[in-house]
């Protein structure tokens, strides 16, 4: 595969943002009275909905990966690539073991 795949910074923030917030919720299991409050169990919705929203965005990001590159490979596109110098695209992967594989576990 081609250069030009995704930012290395972007899953390493995604990481990091995984790690917060399985931090986040391991101090709400030890306060049951913020666990009962509805403005944070709103927050954990919110949350919750966001890494949903990441995720569908990484499959849509691989999925337009996984189009350009059979267009690059297949007649006519493979012409029209090598005429401007398109190359293939890396998708979009976690590596092996990553916090971001998991998603953030809401109880209450």
């Amino acid at each position: 595969m081609g250069a030009g795949g995704p930012n290395p910074a972007h899953a390493q923030a995604e990481n990091m943002l995984s790690g917060a917030l399985k931090s986040l919720f391991a101090v709400a299991e030890a306060y049951p009275d913020l666990k009962a409050n509805q403005n944070f169990m709103e927050l954990q919705r919110e949350l919750s909905d966001t890494e949903n929203k990441i995720q569908a965005a990484r499959r849509f990001y691989n999925g337009n990966v996984r189009d350009l590159n059979t267009s690059i490979e297949s007649f006519p596109g493979n012409m029209v690539a090598s005429l401007f110098g398109f190359k293939q695209k890396e998708f979009f992967d976690l590596p092996e073991g990553d916090a971001a594989e998991n998603p953030v576990e809401v109880k209450f």
